[in-house]
């Protein structure tokens, strides 16, 4: 008798030890998503990130912490070195920018359904609407995908709530076609000078519905190029700027993700100019330039008609 009585509360304590077990199971299960990932809120994850301070910085300011916690989202999330590279050196500068220009900045990052990488489909400039009743244009390519020129560096994050890819550029809504770009731009107005002396063709060309690449000059390169002053450009010839000018536009949207190494382009102008790409970096070589193709300093500007590369140097037919 003494020894059955040892054996049944041992086999209780097994019981109770299996029933703890299996109930700590179901509770880990149910705090995992889908793909087996803690089920973390998009919020959350960005919250925890290493790299997504200036990002956890931008969403509280503009209030939209909560949002990216409920629905079914997918969020295109720039790194800290992206922010940096917009202009947004630290917290402080993202806590001085105006709410309503962060939540139109991040409501631009964010799709209202969740979609994973593999359901992109293949294919050049997607139109895709964001949150921000805008579209953002997403490529798919042998070299991955990107949105309005930004890489995504890892794809599906998965989220309770969605997934996150994470791109190293900050995108931004396109506000004004591309001459508009320009005229906001101190660095191109040796380019708006151009454009106003080649006369209402070229004008007209870059402000119609497009879509339009143009490859845009620096006001350096212009002077390289012989136009030592604003003054010089409106004494030049409009058919000789106009004939320029047309060589630096392609008829249709290329950001530097849909251009490839060797490409041949064809300009407005009816001439060829040839995209190199070495180590990421991405130049333009035009006819008339020998060996000295033209550097992109500054890629995918996107206008409501186009997309702009700053150019160090004018391309010549």
């Amino acid at each position: 008798m003494k020894t059955k009585f040892l054996m049944f509360p041992m086999r209780s304590l097994m019981m109770t030890l299996l029933s703890v077990l299996a109930l700590a199971l179901t509770t880990a299960c149910d705090d995992k998503d889908d793909d087996g990932a803690d089920a973390k809120t998009i919020t959350q994850i960005v919250v925890d990130g290493a790299d997504f301070t200036l990002l956890e910085a931008a969403v509280v300011r503009a209030g939209l912490a909560d949002a990216l916690s409920t629905g079914s989202l997918t969020v295109f999330a720039p790194t800290d070195a992206a922010f940096r590279a917009a202009g947004f050196a630290n917290v402080d500068a993202i806590n001085n920018t105006p709410v309503a220009t962060l939540q139109a900045v991040l409501q631009y990052h964010v799709i209202g359904s969740k979609i994973n990488a593999a359901a992109i489909q293949v294919g050049d400039n997607q139109a895709t609407k964001m949150l921000s009743n805008v579209d953002a244009f997403i490529t798919k390519n042998a070299a991955g995908v990107s949105i309005n020129g930004a890489t995504v560096t890892q794809a599906d994050v998965s989220a309770s709530n969605g997934v996150i890819h994470v791109i190293n550029a900050v995108i931004l809504p396109p506000s004004v076609n591309i001459v508009g770009l320009a005229s906001a731009n101190a660095n191109l107005s040796y380019l708006v000078a151009a454009v106003t002396r080649a006369g209402s063709g070229v004008v007209n060309a870059l402000t119609a519905a497009g879509p339009l690449t143009v490859f845009a000059p620096t006001n350096a390169a212009f002077q390289a190029a012989g136009f030592p002053t604003i003054a010089s450009i409106e004494a030049a010839d409009p058919s000789t700027l106009a004939n320029i000018l047309t060589y630096h536009v392609v008829a249709a949207r290329a950001f530097s993700t849909n251009l490839t190494n060797g490409a041949e382009l064809t300009t407005a102008q009816g001439g060829k100019a040839k995209v190199r790409i070495v180590e990421g970096a991405v130049s333009v070589l035009g006819n008339g330039n020998g060996a000295n193709a033209s550097n992109v300093s500054i890629a995918n500007l996107l206008a409501t008609n186009g997309v702009v590369h700053v150019i160090d140097r004018v391309l010549l037919p």
